[in-house]
């Protein structure tokens, strides 16, 4: 079940990409990912709410709110960056080189959360860099 909410996510994210370059033509881009974030912020209490998650916030220890916080910020960073670099660049350029973050989250994966690097995942690891190479030159 993992990998069709993994491709669905693939789906949305380059709508996310499309639909952003387009509607950022004009915007300032800190502008137009205060308004993204925003929508993101409100979809999400939605599905909350629809779920009924939310008694579950009292029992989010303080370790588990330290690392969901750490990651809002770099949620945050990497956004301002995205839709900096959407607004002067090409996307068919600059998404290639954010989709390196597959290989910067393997490679922490491995060297911080101690997960296995195979010679399957080295060998994805090298093809990804060559091809985001390959793409932006």
């Amino acid at each position: 079940m993992w990998l069709v909410f993994a491709a669905w996510s693939a789906v949305f994210a380059a709508l996310t990409s499309i639909l952003a370059k387009i509607g950022i033509d004009g915007v300032n881009s800190n502008l137009a990912t205060a308004i993204r974030t925003i929508v993101i912020l409100i979809m999400a209490w939605v599905m909350v709410f629809v779920t009924n998650s939310q008694s579950g916030i009292a029992s989010i220890g303080k370790r588990s709110w330290l690392f969901l916080i750490l990651s809002g910020l770099a949620t945050g960073a990497s956004w301002l960056c995205y839709y900096k670099a959407l607004q002067i660049g090409e996307a068919s350029k600059v998404v290639p080189v954010d989709k390196m973050s597959v290989v910067i989250t393997m490679l922490m994966a491995f060297a911080i959360l101690g997960e296995k690097l195979t010679v399957k995942s080295i060998i994805g690891v090298i093809l990804i860099t060559a091809g985001t190479i390959f793409m932006t030159i």
